[in-house]
């Protein structure tokens, strides 16, 4: 009778677990959203195993840190953009050594009784620690923290595994989905966006209705370097010149590759005076560049320069597109140059400006 009765606590623990399973694999495939799935992952584990504390933490490779993706119970909102170094702590430990750490009671375990006593703020009474791996990879952790261990036997521990083995497919799927995603805006020659995410981003803009400006740049005898040089040579050319332009305009703003030679950038929010002066820089930081100095080369270059602003210059994708195309081949007329809807060519004022200071 007593072992019936065993065999069916068993058997209904393992029905709950299946239903957990059915429930994260559903999560899996009916959503891409990472944050969503590791959530539905989470809160199964809090429902089995009752801690006061857990958290989700992540893997940065860039700078060999976890920091918190989730995080649930006392204090968690302080957790929000801390870092932990690989090494350090309970997670910097399993993440850095890959082992799961289970400690039911830290009083009975040397280390991490020291571990605890050093850091009374967390009241830490027992911790269950999982890596979470795929392909002999850290991702990152799991951390309950004061859960019920002591109830926990092999089969409960299993299947805690195997939960973080369900969140290691979420963190690949949804990986996989943001590098398909970034293949899909990227231009594969210089890294920057394409052209096709120009128009999702103009339309997104002008449906805001809020000031923003539009700059072409086409390169000046581009097709002097590939005929001299031969194309290998031209691309490794438009990724340098992509690669100064992307640092020259900073974080706020983005920069295209629109096509061959031409490159386009979005100032959201730059009114034309603002705009202007942005302009002015990437000109000035493209006159002062050497490029393929890595090839033996040290080459110069210099650019046509285009500048319209919305709506005053164009109230449509379109109109707002073609009026900085249009500047760009008044630029062209010239070469180094810039030109803005309403100032005409700026260069030519600039140098008369520069004759007249001199008389």
């Amino acid at each position: 009778m007593r072992d019936k009765r065993k065999f069916e606590v068993i058997e209904s623990r393992q029905l709950d677990h299946l239903r957990v399973f059915h429930d994260v694999a559903r999560s899996l495939t009916t959503s891409l959203e990472l944050e969503e799935i590791l959530g539905a992952i989470m809160e199964k584990m809090a429902q089995f195993f009752g801690p006061e504390r857990w958290s989700m933490m992540m893997v940065d490779e860039a700078s060999n840190e976890l920091y918190y993706a989730i995080a649930v119970g006392q204090d968690a909102a302080s957790l929000k953009g801390l870092r932990v170094p690989m090494g350090e702590g309970v997670a910097g430990w399993v993440a850095a050594t890959g082992n799961p750490l289970i400690v039911p009671d830290v009083v009975l375990d040397p280390q991490w009784s020291k571990f605890a006593a050093a850091h009374p703020e967390l009241g830490i009474q027992s911790i269950a620690c999982i890596p979470v791996r795929a392909a002999n990879k850290t991702l990152g952790v799991i951390q309950l923290l004061n859960s019920k261990l002591d109830l926990m036997s092999e089969y409960s521990i299993s299947f805690l595994r195997i939960l973080c083995d369900y969140a290691a497919i979420a963190i690949q799927n949804a990986k996989s989905v943001t590098l398909i995603q970034e293949l899909t805006i990227t231009d594969d020659v210089t890294g920057l966006f394409n052209a096709r995410h120009l128009y999702t981003l103009l339309d997104d803009e002008v449906a805001k209705g809020k000031v923003f400006s539009l700059m072409f740049m086409d390169l000046d005898r581009f097709k002097s370097v590939n005929d001299t040089h031969g194309h290998l040579i031209g691309s490794r050319l438009l990724a340098e010149a992509g690669g100064l332009l992307k640092r020259s305009i900073g974080p706020d703003n983005a920069a295209f590759r629109y096509g061959g030679d031409e490159f386009v950038v979005l100032f959201p929010g730059l009114t034309k005076f603002a705009a202007t002066a942005a302009t002015m820089t990437i000109y000035q930081d493209l006159q002062s560049a050497r490029f393929l100095e890595g090839a033996g080369l040290s080459l110069r270059l210099t650019g046509s320069f285009g500048l319209a602003t919305y709506p005053e210059d164009g109230n449509t994708v379109p109109t707002i597109l073609r009026s900085a195309d249009t500047m760009m081949y008044e630029a062209k007329s010239t070469r180094n140059n810039i030109a803005v809807v309403g100032k005409g060519l700026l260069m030519d004022r600039v140098a008369l400006a520069g004759v007249r200071d001199e008389r």
